[in-house]
């Protein structure tokens, strides 16, 4: 049984002229992997993102709508029960009387703020057991001093429940609980935009457009971080440092979502824009809780590269990552970024190690991120992808730190 994605691929594959092997050729796909694509078969995005620019049209145009599959087992079962208390903090139930917060104690708005600092290192730390166990409490007591306080106290309140909300959303996207992660990151964008807290609002579409991304909702991605750089465009001269940073991570989603979606004219457009916000920083900007991201020109640089993976090019990957301004004096020189960033650009180099056949540089990459942050590690599925590839293509016996990777990220033979 075929599905929608096979009949769409197929059916722009004879509209270009080409065969199965030509579309292979084109594509710099083995013909097997377009067999098994118009069979029906599992694709990663980007093989779809390769086959979309092969046959000239979005990647976002190969995608369909269908029944999802079943998702059953003990994972699923632990994930709802370990979320169970953040799940009822977060979305209680809604009947047709008002909704009634769950009595607890209002905190002191100077507390709470130093508990969402607290969190924050927290998932800096790669702690994610321990940040889910703060948030319920801290999402409970920024609602109840909402609801306590009132005038200029209650605004105050209001941002401080705002940064709960975004803390919320990003642990929940970074775990891949979209729904939940989704209705946290709205939230704290209507609450901030209903108290006039701009920056704090776009902070929160930046977390948004992260989510689409990981969604493969490339359209919607690049359409809202569009709309929102717009919004908030700065005069380069003497905006904040934090208010270029945030213009600058939304043209980076524009960017990653375009480059995803086989818009590359749109993606070296957001590219320039975003290095011109890194250009007038001069720095890399880390100063939570005003901006929650990194951003800066060592992050602009690290993020370009990206565009050079999606066009399979190996080799430019890894002659960019080693280049001046990402080397250890570079980066301090520019201030140093965020770990996430850092580690997600070295997978980036892991993967081009692969396709290049440096298998054990590839391994080197991925035991250099797990030293780091192993349980970042383990929540990121290009690095399940990059040891599936490297198993599937390696001809001499697996040496002991491949084996322990591929336990580690949970890949079989």
């Amino acid at each position: 049984m075929t599905s929608g994605l096979a009949d769409n691929v197929r059916k722009y594959r004879r509209t270009a002229g080409f065969s199965q092997e030509g579309l292979a050729e084109a594509s710099d796909l083995s013909l097997s992997t377009v067999r098994k694509v118009e069979q029906g078969g599992d694709a990663r995005v980007e093989t779809l993102h390769a086959l979309a620019r092969a046959l000239g049209v979005t990647t976002s145009a190969l995608f369909v709508t269908e029944a999802p599959r079943s998702v059953v087992g003990p994972q699923d079962d632990a994930n709802r029960q370990h979320l169970a208390e953040l799940r009822r903090a977060l979305m209680p139930p809604i009947g047709l009387l008002p909704h009634v917060a769950e009595l607890t104690e209002a905190s002191e708005l100077d507390a709470t703020k130093q508990r969402v600092r607290d969190a924050r290192a927290l998932y800096e730390q790669d702690r994610y057991s321990s940040v889910a166990k703060m948030l319920p409490g801290l999402l409970r007591s920024s609602e109840a001093a909402v609801a306590a306080l009132e005038g200029e106290d209650q605004q105050h309140a209001v941002k401080a429940r705002s940064q709960v909300l975004l803390m919320t959303g990003q642990f929940l996207t970074q775990v891949r609980q979209y729904d939940m992660g989704y209705y946290a990151l709205a939230e704290a964008i209507k609450l901030a935009k209903e108290s006039d807290q701009t920056h704090t609002a776009a902070t929160g579409v930046v977390g948004m457009c992260w989510l689409l991304l990981r969604q493969d909702r490339f359209d919607e991605c690049e359409a809202l971080a569009t709309q929102t750089a717009a919004e908030i465009e700065p005069r380069l001269s003497s905006a904040t440092t934090q208010h270029l940073a945030i213009w600058g991570e939304l043209w980076l989603r524009v960017a990653a979502s375009a480059r995803r979606n086989n818009r590359p004219d749109e993606a070296k457009h957001a590219r320039r824009m975003a290095a011109s916000a890194a250009e007038a920083m001069g720095r890399e900007d880390m100063s939570f809780p005003d901006h929650w991201g990194g951003f800066g020109p060592a992050t602009a640089k690290m993020k370009a590269i990206e565009d050079a993976l999606l066009d399979g090019d190996a080799r430019g990957v890894i002659r960019q990552a080693g280049e001046e301004e990402l080397s250890a004096k570079g980066l301090r020189m520019l201030g140093g970024v965020t770990a996430n960033n850092w580690n997600r650009h070295r997978l980036d180099v892991a993967r081009a190690h692969v396709l290049a056949g440096a298998h054990q540089d590839a391994v080197d990459e991925l035991t250099s991120i797990k030293s780091r942050a192993a349980g970042w590690l383990t929540h990121q599925p290009m690095a399940a992808h990059i040891v599936t590839d490297l198993l599937a293509t390696r001809k001499r016996t697996l040496t002991q730190e491949m084996r322990e990777m591929a336990a580690h990220l949970g890949v079989t033979g």
